[in-house]
């Protein structure tokens, strides 16, 4: 052998470019999956510290970046951190600007300072509004969210009410596009207001926007169709949708299989799959109970020892999906996503806890130098077994737990977006009193804001 032959590593499936069917093109196969980020200010406009962050993530060497909840009513919020768009008149017919138009397009531009795409998560909470927040959360049908107290009964929206928020979603992803973000993503999963739409559990309403799958899905269906008549057919639109509720009676894997059906004829550009709701965190990789869980199928041990939470029932989806697929939750070796994309059985992989903590996550698999990203949920717990662990028989403790995780992630991601450095030693019981005290506190002076606005 020549002693001046190269040698060259094969490259990663990973890095492969993915051609969407808008023409738009993704750099690699990674993508930021959305997380809340709780950094807007008191008027729920984009701050400095969305520029910091996604600076940081755009650094990190993802293809696709999709932002947390960005809300079309500021009445009602996943939390008082949340960016909100809300439009004017005028801004419902297609016509002007809104309120922060410079702050998003800031952010865009950090979020696309590497070559990448952001995209722009759009979503109403729907009844999955804390008390803290508003009141008077809205859902299809009267029914609350059973979650320690913190959410209030929710009103059942009128039909100008749900015509009205279908043009919302569509000016704000116009909005979206106007201030550089290079996609959308419309949110029909995890119980917010359009998912709550699909599930019979939450949906109990007899009008054209109840009853029949048809008529639950035709709220997500027209929202989708709206947004794409407002960006135009070459801009990235892409839909989350679970794959199934994980409760019984709630939407189910072969309805999923149904929506997804009727996603194709919209023409979408990407299918994230996902799954759960706040009663059923699969999410968050919470199990479930037995009161709750779904009868549908279940999860093969398999799965179970390959991470990916929701593998099992994207394979089921991607027998019927047109577009490229998207599967977050619990991806962490590289061995796994680069074989999952290799035999097609997702086209992108989503990540969102370990960027929480290390930003360059996406680089170091692409380049090779992890075989694993950092599992940090593995010790954020009050117990790692016992009666104060996850596995607890008291619905409480799992609870603590669960949400326990989120407020160490949220302080990771508050870091991030001062410059920090992570801080892998944080106290889950000093993040949950960090978490909350800042949630009331931002609640109280975005209520105070919208009082002075008045």
């Amino acid at each position: 052998m020549n002693k001046q032959q190269e040698f060259t590593v094969p490259q990663s499936p990973l890095a492969q470019p993915l051609k969407l069917p808008c023409g738009a093109v993704l750099p690699n196969r990674i993508a930021k999956a959305a997380m809340t980020e709780g950094l807007a200010d008191d008027q729920l406009h984009a701050t400095h510290r969305h520029e910091t962050l996604y600076r940081r993530w755009s650094d990190g060497g993802a293809g696709l970046l999709i932002t947390g909840n960005v809300m079309i009513d500021h009445r009602v919020l996943e939390r008082p951190g949340n960016v909100a768009i809300d439009p004017a008149p005028d801004l419902t017919k297609g016509k002007g600007e809104p309120e922060g138009m410079a702050q998003l397009r800031a952010w865009a531009e950090a979020g696309t300072c590497n070559g990448n795409h952001l995209w722009m998560q759009i979503s109403h909470a729907g009844r999955q509004s804390p008390r803290y927040v508003t009141s008077r959360p809205m859902g299809p049908s009267a029914v609350q969210l059973s979650l320690m107290g913190n959410y209030a009964r929710p009103r059942a929206l009128t039909e100008p009410e749900i015509l009205d928020f279908i043009q919302r979603f569509a000016n704000v992803a116009r909005i979206a596009k106007e201030a550089g973000f290079t996609g959308v993503q419309v949110h029909g999963a995890h119980g917010y207001l359009l998912s709550s739409f699909l599930s019979p559990v939450t949906n109990q309403r007899t009008d054209r926007w109840g009853g029949s799958l048809e008529n639950r899905a035709r709220f997500l269906l027209e929202v989708v169709r709206a947004t794409r008549e407002a960006v135009g057919p070459e801009f990235p639109v892409a839909v989350k949708l679970n794959s199934d509720d994980f409760r019984k009676g709630g939407f189910s894997l072969d309805e999923s299989v149904s929506v997804v059906r009727w996603l194709n004829e919209e023409g979408i550009d990407l299918l994230e799959v996902s799954g759960g709701t706040y009663e059923q965190p699969r999410l968050l990789g919470y199990s479930g109970d037995a009161e709750t869980a779904s009868d549908g199928p279940a999860v093969r041990e398999s799965t179970r020892k390959r991470e990916a939470y929701f593998l099992d029932y994207a394979q089921t989806i991607r027998e019927v999906c047109d577009c490229p697929l998207m599967v977050t939750g619990g991806f962490r070796t590289r061995t796994l996503m680069e074989e999952v994309v290799a035999s097609g059985e997702t086209d992108m992989i989503g990540l969102g806890r370990p960027l929480c903590t290390d930003p360059d996550t996406p680089r170091d698999l692409l380049d090779g130098r992890i075989e694993k990203t950092v599992c940090h949920e593995d010790h954020v717990k009050l117990a790692q077994r016992g009666f104060f662990s996850p596995a607890s028989p008291l619905m409480p403790f799992k609870i603590i737990n669960v949400l326990g995780g989120q407020a160490w992630y949220y302080q990771q991601i508050f870091r991030l977006a001062d410059d920090k450095e992570a801080d892998p030693d944080l106290g889950l019981l000093k993040a949950v009193g960090a978490y909350v005290k800042d949630e009331l506190s931002r609640a109280r002076r975005v209520k105070k804001a919208r009082l002075i606005a008045r």
